[in-house]
């Protein structure tokens, strides 16, 4: 049998990929990360089916229970929040079937930071604001940084910045980018998005990291920096893409 690591998406039952809902109705054995999970994510899942909580396993329980799986005949599913391209430790546990023979596959989902621009209601890049995302993290309890991936050089760019497993850490962060974007740069915090405790916080530099402690948030939260949520950067300029001169070359230039 093959172990599939399927992107759970980042919380709601509805937001998982058709093929990620057919994949849990057929598993028998589902392992899932309950810290991150809304658990109407498991009703697509049989009433028969094994389902492995992993927020207290190490990496070598995770896989004895996939080799256990597999070697059993079993249909296994490892639910990975969000989408397992970030931050899911997909390298470490396809590694270890690889040492086994044990075949495997992935299936995305929605990413959690999608999910918070949506509920900001932004697009990340806005045409001559922000055209690039960095998507990271910072250094606390956890594995270092490399030393090429300081905050100051992302923040440099002037890029949207997203920061994930970071929000013990807001005030310090919040200090350390204003030395780049300024004080007044816009700033969010959106926690538990798309499930029923989800929570979206906006402000500055100056005030994100109040706001964040007044609400007692730990985990379960990504950060996002950068000009392109200011509500005015739609002013900044219009897509290339869809600009009638390009389009309709006989049409005058906008005004």
């Amino acid at each position: 049998m093959t172990v599939h690591f399927v992107g759970a998406g980042p919380g709601a039952a509805d937001l998982l990929t058709l093929r990620a809902a057919r994949m849990l109705e057929r598993a028998d054995v589902c392992l899932y990360p309950g810290t991150y999970l809304d658990e109407q994510v498991l009703s697509h899942c049989r009433p028969e089916a094994v389902l492995i909580d992993t927020q207290h396993l190490d990496l070598d329980q995770i896989t004895a229970h996939l080799t256990e799986a597999h070697h059993a005949g079993h249909d296994v599913v490892r639910l990975c929040s969000g989408d397992p391209s970030l931050y899911s430790a997909l390298a470490e546990q396809t590694g270890r079937l690889d040492a086994r023979g044990i075949p495997w596959d992935v299936t995305p989902g929605v990413p959690a930071y999608a999910a918070a621009a949506a509920l900001l209601g932004k697009e990340l890049t806005v045409p001559l604001i922000a055209q690039s995302v960095v998507l990271t993290r910072t250094q606390a309890r956890s594995t270092a940084m490399p030393q090429t991936e300081s905050l100051q050089a992302f923040a440099r760019t002037g890029a949207t910045l997203v920061l994930h497993l970071a929000i013990t850490r807001v005030r310090a962060l919040a200090a350390e980018l204003a030395a780049e974007y300024g004080p007044g740069c816009p700033a969010a915090v959106v926690a538990n998005a798309s499930q029923p405790a989800e929570l979206v916080i906006t402000g500055t530099l100056s005030d994100i990291a109040d706001q964040v402690e007044a609400h007692g948030l730990k985990k379960a939260a990504v950060i996002l920096v950068g000009p392109a949520l200011d509500p005015a950067a739609c002013r900044g300029g219009e897509s290339h893409l869809y600009d009638p001169r390009r389009i309709r070359p006989d049409q005058p230039a906008r005004t």
